[in-house]
């Protein structure tokens, strides 16, 4: 490709508004434009290294057994009410009506495709196992697009889905693509690292995440500092420290005037946070049904905090949110002085909304604990669960923190900020049983076909790798996915020795199968250079007279400040093994990862 016939220009600067650098130098490079929030066009530069990593995705998925399919990005509404998702998923899921007022959706993800797919393909044991692949549009009508192409509404996705006869067959292909994800990212030289994961919206036994770290991130992962325990902040467990034994006493009610808060108590009455217990209120319900909504009283010990996905998690519910201080103040509880001590009606609802308790693990084993006397300016010591009061739910709802210890070598976790590149999920029989999917099995009973679910968003992934490879000039790309391998420069494009040298270059470029870029513009050499960096090729050969008076091309990589001059006669042999050292250290740094 000639610069000078190039669809995209370069900017000097990046947009104001734009905070990731990813996001500022893809802009700048020509690699993206902006078309609304959260909506992005792929230019040519761009389009080029999103195709090798998708050779990259393709390659490894066909390797361990996939077959590549295409699936419509428009879905009638229909299937998605048989799987019980229409009705969950909100705002997100764009839904319209076609002509003929039928309710439609724009794909999310193609779960529910897959569950209605096998059950018109899949007839017999004999057909499994089976995986299916595509690379796909998706729409997600997200509120809050930032950061370039790390959040957007429209993007493409590789998702792929495994058919198997059991769970021991899902596990197998589980790993599998666990296995393949990692030589996905190594091949595209982006570190990650896999952690559990809730399943969320899609549904299953187990799901992992692969995040690359970075402060950019969104998601807040949990790491210990000496085992390989990883996982996000919304299952994290930890082990929580042990409240010292002693018996229960009576309990007792005391003024505490302007202690609305943990710390404010903990000073007035002289004990550890850990021997208080802490009220925090919500109210939550299934997603489309509104009798389902419930007052939600979680109590956690002072010392810790609450971790909303698990308490929707430990309830079975799909949506929470605060709490508003007349709800509160409905139940009978009265804020900042709160426990379910004393709630009015034994099925504590008093006639208005339900109310449901839910209490951490760590509860009941901590006696004697100050707690709220639903009274303003007083507290209750010696509170016992459960001889005090009786909890709904007992399960572990805290958040795991900086500085719990490991639930499995009790080492010090530590979080971190990451960017989810890819997901995996076992669904289990979830959708093949709300679409009917089944195998005869070797008796000749039919069997539910056992999913599961695969994803990698691919320009968040190309998004990534930009964050991760750059400098102060520009970017710089892995061999792997750069959209050329060479940038040639030819300054001043006036004189025709040095036009000549760079035509003859370029053709025997093209002809030996390098991929090139020609900078043949008639532009400052500053301007020149400058851009190269900025676009980030990972070499650069400019030809000019200086050069050609020194015998021939300065050859200069992309990451390494030196450069030399190489003959044109052995311009290409060079090249040719600069570039295969470049894919050999690449390699060297795959490493196999299993689950």
């Amino acid at each position: 490709m000639k610069l000078s016939k190039s669809f995209s220009t370069t900017l000097r600067d990046a947009p104001a508004g734009t905070e990731a650098e990813s996001h500022k130098l893809l802009l700048r490079a020509g690699f993206i434009r902006q078309i609304g929030q959260g909506l992005f066009a792929t230019l040519p530069l761009g389009k080029r290294a999103v195709a090798r990593i998708e050779n990259i995705i393709r390659e490894e998925m066909n390797a361990i057994g996939g077959q590549e399919l295409s699936m419509p990005v428009v879905h009638p509404a229909e299937i998605w009410k048989q799987s019980g998702r229409w009705q969950v998923v909100g705002p997100e899921m764009a839904r319209f009506k076609d002509r003929k007022d039928r309710d439609m959706v724009l794909a999310m993800t193609h779960e529910e495709i897959v569950g209605f797919l096998a059950a018109t393909e899949i007839k017999s044991y004999r057909q499994l196992p089976q995986m299916i692949y595509h690379l796909q549009t998706k729409f997600r009508d997200d509120p809050r697009p930032r950061a370039g192409l790390i959040r957007v509404r429209e993007f493409t996705m590789k998702d792929s889905y495994t058919l198997d006869l059991d769970d021991a067959g899902l596990d197998l292909q589980y790993r599998a693509h666990y296995s393949a994800y990692f030589k996905i990212y190594q091949r595209c030289s982006l570190p990650t690292i896999a952690v559990g994961s809730d399943v969320g919206m899609m549904g299953g036994s187990l799901a992992h995440e692969y995040m690359y770290i970075t402060p950019i991130g969104e998601d807040t992962l949990v790491l210990c500092t000496k085992c390989d325990y990883a996982a996000n902040k919304q299952i994290a467990a930890f082990a929580k420290p042990a409240a010292p034994h002693e018996p229960a006493r009576a309990m007792e009610k005391v003024a505490t005037p302007e202690c609305k808060t943990i710390d404010e108590l903990a000073a007035l009455l002289h004990v550890h946070a850990s021997h208080t217990a802490k009220a925090v209120f919500f109210t939550g319900g299934k997603e489309g049904d509104l009798t389902s909504t419930r007052f939600i009283f979680a109590v956690v010990r002072g010392d810790m905090q609450v971790n909303e996905t698990k308490i929707t998690n430990a309830l079975g519910i799909d949506w929470l949110q605060p709490a508003t201080e007349a709800e509160i103040l409905a139940t009978g509880a009265v804020p900042g002085y709160a426990s379910p001590i004393g709630l009015p009606a034994a099925d504590k609802s008093g006639g208005r909304m339900p109310v449901v308790v839910i209490v951490d693990d760590a509860v009941p084993t901590s006696p004697n604990l100050v707690a709220g006397a639903n009274e303003t300016g007083f507290h209750l010591l010696n509170t016992n669960c459960p001889r005090d009061y009786a909890p709904d739910v007992v399960a572990d709802i805290a958040a795991a923190g900086d500085g719990d210890a490991c639930v499995r070598c009790g080492s010090p976790l530590a979080t971190v900020r990451g960017v989810e590149v890819g997901n995996i999920f076992k669904l289990g029989t979830r959708y093949s049983k709300s679409f009917g999917a089944t195998y005869l099995d070797q008796s000749g009973v039919p069997q539910p076909i056992v999913m599961g679910s695969y994803g990698i968003g691919v320009g968040r992934l190309l998004a990534c790798i930009a964050e991760e490879h750059h400098d102060e000039r520009g970017l710089i790309w892995p061999v792997s996915v750069t959209p050329f391998e060479v940038h040639l420069v030819s300054l001043n494009t006036k004189d025709a020795a040095v036009t000549a040298v760079a035509e003859r270059i370029y053709s025997r470029l093209s002809d030996s199968d390098i991929s090139v870029v020609w900078d043949d513009r008639d532009e400052t050499p500053g301007v020149k250079f400058a851009d190269a960096d900025l676009m980030g090729m990972p070499l650069r050969m400019t030809v000019s007279a200086k050069s050609i008076g020194k015998g021939g091309v300065e050859f200069k990589r992309r990451d390494r400040p030196e450069f030399e001059i190489v003959s044109e006669e052995n311009l290409i042999g060079h090249i040719t093994t600069v570039l295969g050292g470049m894919r050999e250290d690449l390699r060297g740094q795959i490493q196999s990862k299993s689950l």
